[in-house]
């Protein structure tokens, strides 16, 4: 069966694309902390400048692990079909799901780790 991507493989596995999906990730959690804390303490403070510049970044950050993650767990994960399904749902939830996916499903693909490791070889 003949696969067309949008995306090239060879870019979505890539060492670049790993470390760009993982600080998405990081940022999508940092997004949720914050968020929590935020509601803690009595409510988001949008008048604060700082506050919106961390708020877009943390919201630019999850769009990005959504898309990047949804994408390869329909295309490139290799794992069975209930694990898919409940990783899937796991995604559901905002900020959190597609975030562990990431840390958890995508950065330890097989098909990832043999496009991101160091190629060196050190001869004795």
């Amino acid at each position: 069966m003949l696969r067309y991507y949008y995306i090239n493989k060879e870019w979505m596995v890539s060492s670049a694309a790993r470390r760009i999906y993982r600080t998405a990730a990081a940022l999508s959690l940092g997004l949720f902390v914050g968020l929590c804390a935020m509601q803690l303490s009595g409510g988001v403070p949008l008048d604060i400048p700082a506050a919106n510049l961390l708020l877009f970044v943390g919201v630019a950050g999850a769009a990005v692990t959504v898309v990047a993650v949804e994408y390869f767990l329909f295309g490139f994960d290799r794992s069975p079909e209930w694990k898919k399904v409940c990783w899937f749902c796991i995604m559901v939830l905002p900020l959190i799901g597609p975030a562990l996916y990431c840390f958890i499903v995508y950065s330890r693909a097989v098909v990832v780790k043999a496009n991101t490791t160091d190629r060196i070889k050190i001869h004795p």
